[in-house]
């Protein structure tokens, strides 16, 4: 998509070192700015991870303060003295969050922030390594073979022509990568203090044991990526289609039956990669269930199931969960209308998401040179039509976006056109959601009109992108 023969290209050292620069010269400003002002530049997350860890090394005296609530209490009571990091409340992650920024507490305020910033640029790292040795090769193999061929033809040493296509893939990989690490959203989010780069981490992790066929590795660093966040699951359907269509030499195996689909996607291998990622994802569970319980379960995985959020929403259910939004003097026990039940079932939502998002695995995850391709489609409409939704879980597809930028045969005016619309239905959705949160005006109507905007012009550009891919 960008040629970066006509631009003039840093190395990727250089390029490195300025995206460091930029988030440690952020986070050093986020202490001098929330000193400073009464509007913060910290995110109200980082206080709750904070606060978590703090509850997380400091238990109450008592059996039920402030201590975990597992079963390994009642076989160690007062021996396991380790705190209830879900005390804190609005605390709704895995404690392992909260077990990794404990030196907030001890160390340094800002250590999280340094850590989530850390992984922002592992994450770079990691989508060069991709480019450079996965995806670009594989992208400019047939222009160097025509290159070589023309090259022989007159009498030229094909030696040349192998340099150039070196060096226009490591220019390529230096330019492609730069959209994740010099993009501003995603360096002002985790200096902000969001963790969603440690689960960017995992994921970018995951695919890369996949693309270099290490399929056990992959199988548990999704299994990790999951009990992070449940998400990343969808991702598994996909890492079937390859595992199991591919043969003994990691070729594709083209299937002409519907039997013989079948067959690739239930076989050993698949089963033996379902069987380590949902038993890693179990281990997990089960020892942090073990050691704080039910707080855990809810709070990590069920809350996520029936939760109402009726501001903060680019989502259009936002309005209907308004609508069915419990009143202050309901009774629990009051009876529901059926429209108001199916309206707040967490089917109604889940059933097109999940519908589209593990269908676009079946049909699209059938080779190891699609992935990217395919957990883009995937991760895309599982933000596009998830209940809630926020900046932050767009994110969780421009991860993706520079390793599938080198497949995609846009032109300059359909780079524009998508980027605008992209980013003007966000604009468009803000300025009214200001007036509703800032100004406290009646426009739940029209946010709401500008929500389904939202999600129409997200999928007419996400339709563009698919009819790009080569």
């Amino acid at each position: 998509m960008l040629s970066s023969s006509s631009l003039s290209v840093p190395s990727f050292r250089n390029v490195l070192l300025l995206s460091v620069v930029i988030r440690i010269s952020l986070i050093l400003y986020s202490e001098w700015h929330d000193a400073h002002s009464v509007v913060k530049y910290t995110d109200v997350d980082y206080r709750v991870f904070s606060d978590a860890a703090s509850f997380l090394l400091h238990p109450g005296p008592g059996d039920t303060t402030n201590r975990a609530q597992g079963p390994l209490k009642e076989l160690f009571g007062r021996a396991l003295n380790i705190g209830d990091p879900y005390t804190r409340e609005t605390f709704r992650y895995t404690p392992l969050l909260a077990l990794l920024v404990t030196p907030n507490g001890w160390l340094l305020p800002s250590f999280g922030k340094y850590i989530f910033a850390l992984c922002d640029i592992i994450n770079g790292i990691l989508i060069y390594r991709l480019l450079k040795t996965e995806i670009l090769p594989a992208a400019s193999t047939a222009t160097r073979n025509a290159t070589l061929d023309k090259g022989n033809a007159k009498g030229q040493g094909a030696e040349h022509a192998g340099q150039s296509a070196e060096c226009m893939i490591e220019r390529s990989a230096t330019l492609y990568s730069a959209v994740h690490l010099l993009n501003p959203l995603v360096f002002s989010i985790s200096t902000r203090g969001s963790s969603e780069s440690v689960l960017s981490l995992f994921v970018l992790l995951t695919l890369y044991a996949a693309m270099k066929g290490r399929w056990d590795l992959a199988s548990v660093l999704l299994g990790l990526s999951t009990h992070w966040k449940i998400y990343p699951v969808v991702y598994g359907i996909s890492c079937l289609g390859v595992v199991g269509g591919s043969q003994e030499g990691g070729a594709a195996k083209e299937s002409r039956t519907w039997k013989e689909y079948v067959k690739t996607i239930v076989n050993k291998r698949t089963l033996r990669f379902a069987v380590v990622s949902a038993g890693t994802f179990g281990l997990l569970g089960i020892g942090c269930y073990a050691i704080w319980g039910y707080p855990f379960l809810y709070e990590s995985y069920l809350y996520h199931l029936h939760r109402l959020d009726h501001r903060h929403n680019f989502s259009p259910y936002f309005y209907l969960t308004y609508l069915t939004y419990p009143s202050l003097g309901a009774s629990s026990s009051e009876a529901l209308s059926l429209w108001t039940k199916i309206l707040r079932s967490p089917l109604t939502s889940f059933a097109p998401q999940m519908g589209l998002a593990l269908g676009f695995g079946l049909l699209f995850g059938r080779r190891k040179e699609d992935l990217v391709f395919t957990w883009f489609l995937q991760t895309c409409v599982f933000v596009i039509f998830n209940k809630v939704c926020t900046s932050q879980y767009f994110l969780w597809y421009l991860l993706l976006l520079p390793l599938l930028l080198p497949r995609l045969s846009l032109s300059r005016r359909e780079s524009v056109l998508y980027g605008a619309v992209w980013i003007g239905t966000q604009a468009l959705w803000l300025s009214e959601a200001y007036r509703l949160e800032f100004l406290g005006e009646n426009v739940f109507v029209g946010l709401w009109l500008r929500s389904l905007f939202y999600v129409v012009g997200n999928c007419w550009v996400l339709v563009g992108i698919m009819r790009a891919y080569r």
